[in-house]
């Protein structure tokens, strides 16, 4: 008994600490109703073409927010993505405008149905689950306009 809560401990340290070396953007917190998000901030070109590349775990409140500089149609891909995500691309206001389901490594584009300013990435099903579709509100989002 004792060495399986030693091995599980070890277990859940390694999977903080691969998360936490994947990723050194800076945190959002986000609401989709009473959902509470934790989002990645994506801000920088570079950040934005990494994404969620090699990333093999997420938790179920953990996301990742594209902020783009221009209101524009969009598109995301899932290249060297291992994990199966779904994409909301969202306007200025934070208004989601359609959600995508995005298959891991894959070269398919996801594109916003009309120009978009952000797109938030969760976990496949995420905002399905939830009942959130055209038109919801994301709460919080000036932060990430405003760099707060």
């Amino acid at each position: 008994m004792l060495l399986r809560t030693v091995l599980l401990a070890l277990s859940l340290s390694i999977s903080m600490t691969g998360w936490a070396q994947q990723s050194q953007l800076p945190l959002l917190e986000l609401f989709a109703g009473m959902h509470r998000i934790e989002a990645e901030v994506a801000a920088t070109p570079s950040s934005r073409q990494t994404g969620m590349m090699q990333r093999t775990t997420m938790a179920p409140q953990r996301g990742m927010l594209f902020v783009f500089p221009e209101v524009a149609a969009h598109c995301m891909w899932m290249r060297n993505t291992l994990l199966p995500l779904s994409v909301a691309f969202l306007d200025e206001k934070g208004r989601i405008i359609n959600v995508e389901d995005m298959q891991p490594q894959s070269d398919d584009n996801h594109c916003a149905a009309k120009p978009a300013r952000y797109a938030l990435e969760m976990n496949l099903g995420w905002f399905k689950s939830r009942g959130l579709g055209a038109a919801f509100p994301i709460i919080g989002i000036e932060k990430a306009a405003s760099g707060r």
